[in-house]
């Protein structure tokens, strides 16, 4: 792919890492930039994830355009109209780029055919664009760029702010970094990034965060190699300060981090606090994640690939604290996975709130008593936050709820405290800590 050129090239990369998303098989997580030129990697993530970001228009726009919608076999072509639209609508591409660059592309799939149907499509949306996209967005899903069953849940959740919320969930999320307090004071390492003429602001309720004004390459922030800095939003670093109570001047506390992949809150764990640590997941690939960033960062835990919800691995020795970073539906966190759209359905919320309460009747029976529980989720969902954590409390008696009444971030919801997704702030979250009688 490297041999065609860029401007097709790309395209068609972009194209491919979408079917899999379109035919809800797979993730951009997959999506490997490696098959473009370096000059046209930042490119291909913007296509990418502006065409997930968008897609609930770009559909409607491209069925509004098409005779007849495409053969199956044909949805990397179908990927290739919603990139046209969406640098049309969305991007600074020269229009002829956009259609000309795009049609082209579908040569390169050996699909010669499609050349001239995406030159049609592309340019009348060019000649209608206003009168076209005014009749779908009569379409509350399409002029809110979400699934209709993500919007009425947002909107039976939080009626006054779920279009609040849906709103930021199509604004790509800012780039949040957490300090390592252990090499360098946060004041000092926003000295390093303002020597070299990046703005930066400190977060206003993670100690240790500081969100740049313009995303960078990881390799342009100043000693990341070295692990003085992580990426990590800023909701994601309270975990570690919920914890604070129950960790503070206790250098052997048994912890478990649940769930634990990436490693982000992993890491932010074992910079804080000096611990004996097991983070757990039962993603191999993804424990893999974790190995590599403890290893940047020059620390360490063990590392177990096992099932939370069974009690298999465990060797019967209780945990003093336990962070459960439960797997849940992501809709706190859509504006930096925007495929979610596409690929979750309401039923999946309901089939995640059955796996978090499995996931705490298991892992509770691991907490030392006295001890503490954190449960975290990236979700806005009751389901998920507030309901499951009811239902556990109704059923486990030596649980008392520990969360912070007078904690500065988020609001009251039920036993924990929930943040929403921010406009060039945190992500969307849900925290609460429980305590084991004694």
């Amino acid at each position: 792919m490297n041999d065609a050129p860029s401007g097709q090239g790309v395209r068609v990369v972009a194209a491919r890492a979408l079917v899999p998303v379109l035919t809800g098989k797979g993730s951009l997580s997959s999506l490997d930039d490696g098959e473009v030129p370096p000059r046209d990697r930042a490119f291909l993530r913007a296509l990418c994830y502006g065409v997930c970001r968008t897609l609930p228009r770009l559909e409607a726009l491209a069925g509004e355009l098409l005779r007849s919608p495409f053969k199956a076999r044909d949805v990397d072509v179908q990927a290739l109209l919603l990139l046209g639209i969406y640098q049309l609508l969305y991007l600074r591409v020269p229009p002829h780029a956009a259609v000309g660059e795009t049609a082209g592309a579908a040569r390169l799939l050996n699909k010669e055919w499609a050349t001239r149907v995406l030159n049609g499509c592309l340019r009348r949306l060019q000649r209608e664009s206003e009168e076209l996209q005014a009749r779908v967005d009569l379409d509350p899903s399409v002029a809110l760029l979400h699934p209709g069953w993500l919007l009425r849940s947002l909107r039976q959740a939080w009626p006054e702010e779920w279009q609040a919320i849906a709103e930021a969930n199509n604004q790509p999320g800012p780039m949040t970094l957490r300090v390592n307090r252990r090499l360098v004071d946060r004041e000092d390492y926003l000295a390093r990034l303002e020597a070299i003429g990046k703005q930066a602001t400190p977060c206003a309720h993670a100690p240790w965060g500081v969100t740049l004004a313009e995303p960078c390459d990881i390799n342009e922030l100043p000693g990341f190699a070295e692990g003085v800095v992580s990426v990590q939003d800023e909701a994601a670093q309270l975990a570690s300060d919920l914890l604070a109570p129950a960790l503070l001047d206790r250098p052997d506390a048994k912890v478990l981090d649940a769930c634990c992949a990436p490693g982000g809150k992993t890491a932010h764990l074992l910079e804080s606090f000096d611990i004996n640590l097991t983070a757990m997941d039962n993603d191999a690939v993804r424990l893999a994640r974790v190995d590599a960033t403890l290893r940047r960062l020059n620390l360490k835990a063990r590392l177990r690939h096992a099932d939370a919800s069974t009690l298999d691995w465990w060797d019967g020795a209780p945990f003093d604290a336990i962070l459960l970073d439960a797997p849940c539906s992501g809709s706190g966190v859509i504006r930096r996975h925007p495929d979610i759209k596409r690929l979750r359905r309401l039923s999946d919320v309901r089939d995640l709130a059955t796996l978090q309460g499995r996931l705490l009747d298991t892992l509770w029976q691991t907490l030392t008593p006295g001890g503490t529980l954190v449960y975290a989720t990236c979700s806005v969902m009751p389901e998920e936050n507030t309901d499951a954590l009811e239902a556990f409390l109704a059923r486990t008696a030596d649980a008392t709820v520990t969360t912070p009444g007078d904690a500065a971030w988020g609001r009251p919801a039920g036993a924990g405290r929930q943040l929403l997704p921010t406009p060039g702030g945190h992500d969307g979250f849900f925290y609460a800590r429980l305590g084991k009688a004694s």
